[in-house]
């Protein structure tokens, strides 16, 4: 891959889901919040995705209102289309379908081309168990890290 710049990372999804897959998909975007964007001042928090009418669309996602964009600004929480490939979406909607799989947005940047994307993750939702066994996994690794330090 390419020199890409990290705009936003949702660090909250790896925790509260299991990753199945991940696709990378466009934005469709006002010129003010491309460069709201490119000020980093974009929230994936409590956003999630959804298909609708063969159309995926991306909700919650906070883009802050562009200081010099006065009357050009658009509804910071507005719902955003995700540009996919048909069969994408297909194979999307298949997993949807299935219970227990939902579509969370993972990381926004810009590509090698000037580009914002987007992946968006199918995952699965993560009981509490689950996370404390990860939390446990991740510990045991930075004490063995430690051990093989001090030696």
């Amino acid at each position: 891959m390419g020199q890409r710049k990290l705009l936003a990372n949702n660090k909250k999804a790896r925790h509260d889901y299991f990753i199945e897959e991940v696709y990378e998909a466009g934005l469709v975007l006002t010129g003010t919040e491309i460069k709201s964007l490119r000020q980093g001042r974009v929230n994936l928090k409590e956003s999630y995705a959804k298909i609708e009418k063969g159309e995926v669309f991306i909700y919650n996602m906070h883009i802050s209102p562009y200081e010099q964009g006065n009357r050009y600004n658009v509804d910071p929480l507005r719902d955003r289309k995700l540009l996919l490939h048909k069969q994408e979406i297909r194979k999307l909607i298949g997993y949807t379908t299935q219970k227990g799989f939902t579509l969370v947005p993972l990381q926004i940047y810009i590509n090698e081309k000037g580009l914002v994307k987007m992946e968006i993750a199918v995952a699965r939702g993560k009981k509490l168990y689950d996370k404390r066994e990860d939390i446990a996994k991740r510990d045991a690794g930075r004490r063995m890290e430690r051990m093989m330090k001090d030696r």
